[in-house]
């Protein structure tokens, strides 16, 4: 009998942090792909760290959230921290949330005259 409880406890434990690693990591259902924007203007501030890296990009109209890739894509694509760095000024083409006004998706970013896939 302990045993059996021991084992259901380890499932509901193991179903608990599965869920909670679901919900702290969003999907891309809320972007409109059929709408896709592109942002030019500096970069104004940089979050590299995971799950995603974000910068904030100072287009011609209003202030542009970018989530990017994650930090070890970036990097292994070169798209480091220092190529993404606050007063770069930078071109992403990507999604506008359904959900959060002025931020986007970015499928790519051009710095320097060099293009950066992100996904």
């Amino acid at each position: 009998m302990t045993r059996i409880l021991r084992t259901a406890i380890g499932s509901i434990a193991l179903v608990g942090l599965t869920t909670a690693a679901a919900i702290a990591h969003h999907g891309w259902g809320s972007y409109d792909a059929n709408n896709p924007v592109t942002v030019n203007g500096p970069i104004e501030s940089l979050k590299f760290e995971n799950p995603h890296a974000t910068i904030v990009i100072k287009g011609s109209d209003k202030a542009w959230t970018a989530t990017l890739a994650p930090t070890s894509r970036m990097q292994s694509r070169g798209a480091t921290a220092d190529i993404v760095a606050v007063g770069k000024t930078v071109s992403a083409y990507g999604y506008p949330s359904t959900v959060e006004k002025d931020e986007m998706r970015a499928e790519r970013i051009t710095v320097d005259g060099k293009t950066y896939e992100l996904r």
